[in-house]
């Protein structure tokens, strides 16, 4: 099975690892260094938080700055509505921000957080009856 690898540019790489650790990941320590933390999403996914200097040199032309555009929107499924609320809530407790407000829809319920450096993730809830395989 292949693996995700997201790539983000932040200020500070250990102090966007501990706000990662307080969502309910895990570090890397063989994939981390001074300019990296690697976050362990799941078995098949990687959150590669880059010093911004070090993301500079993934990208071609000028990295952007999260805080400054959104850029791209992250999803990460959770298993229930309350599940959504509660890593949220850890978002914010440890330093994220809101983004948007929590949207219920008939099939989904999704909330949303940036990290301390503008990275936006969305929190979705999907009802299994209209997931498409």
């Amino acid at each position: 099975m292949p693996m995700i690898f997201v790539n983000l540019p932040v200020a500070d790489p250990d102090a966007a690892g501990e706000f990662y650790a307080a969502l309910g990941f895990s570090l890397n320590p063989h994939f981390s260094d001074d300019r990296t933390a690697a976050v362990v999403v799941g078995d098949d996914i990687a959150v590669m938080l880059h010093a911004r200097d070090r993301f500079a040199d993934l990208v071609v032309g000028e990295a952007g700055d999260p805080a400054q555009t959104t850029t791209v929107v992250h999803g990460l499924t959770v298993d229930s509505r309350a599940e959504v609320d509660r890593l949220v809530a850890r978002a914010l407790e440890a330093g994220g921000k809101p983004w948007l407000p929590a949207r219920d829809e008939e099939s989904r319920y999704t909330g949303s957080f940036t990290d301390p450096d503008g990275n936006v993730w969305e929190a979705v809830w999907m009802d299994q009856l209209h997931v498409v395989n």
